[in-house]
């Protein structure tokens, strides 16, 4: 009953893994064949559907970590995914005004390739039972480049965002009302970015740690 318990998890993980590898390269390509002919004002609009469905996709990560099904701990992957699907949803989604910015070209290549490799490399681990060396030596490094480009963009969708969030009153909620709450998406943005300031070094500084350890035991073996 284990054995066969552990293959339906590796052969959902594989699928899971895989699935998401296809949305991610399709979101890499169009933002590429996109720039190429129109120019980086259009990216958003070419890359929206794959962009929306992958990156959601990803709330599955969190499930997986908390019914054990991965051994990467929630802590860690819950605030990048959280922050995903902010600006994901709660900037580019909801605030058209933020999309032609170039910023949308740099944050949709540096996610999609940080994930084209993350998802192909736990995609053939989960199908094979293994990944070669140039495959772990990406999935470990490469966001030492990607990671900054990724969070730059991010943080600038936010702050550029800032004026069309106040001026719409967008998910706000405002007194007096039936639950006596007042929400004010304005300042819960600006609270976003303050969250950016201490999180994103720890986040980069656990990856370095996670880098070593990956990569110290392949110099061992």
């Amino acid at each position: 009953m284990g054995s066969f318990l552990a293959g339906v998890r590796r052969l959902y993980l594989s699928a899971y893994n895989w699935a998401v590898f296809v949305g991610w390269f399709q979101v890499f390509y169009l933002a590429l064949k996109t720039l190429k002919e129109s120019g980086h004002e259009r990216v958003y609009y070419a890359v929206e559907r794959p962009l929306l469905l992958a990156q959601t996709a990803a709330v599955l990560e969190i499930l997986h970590g908390l019914l054990g099904l991965v051994r990467s701990p929630v802590s860690a992957t819950l605030p990048q995914i959280a922050s995903r699907l902010y600006v994901t949803w709660g900037i580019l989604w909801s605030f058209p005004e933020t999309r032609t910015h170039f910023l949308v070209s740099s944050l949709v290549i540096s996610w999609s390739i940080t994930e084209i490799i993350r998802y192909s490399f736990f995609g053939m681990k989960e199908a094979i039972g293994a990944s070669s060396s140039w495959h772990l030596w990406l999935r470990y490094s490469t966001f030492l480049i990607l990671y900054p480009t990724g969070i730059t963009s991010e943080v600038g969708l936010i702050y550029i965002a800032l004026p069309y969030i106040k001026a719409s009153e967008k998910y706000c909620i405002r007194m007096p009302n039936k639950w006596n709450f007042s929400f004010d998406y304005f300042y819960a943005a600006i609270l976003v970015l303050g969250i950016y300031v201490p999180g994103s070094p720890h986040l980069y500084t656990y990856m370095l740690g996670q880098r070593k350890k990956a990569l110290s035991k392949t110099k061992k073996a």
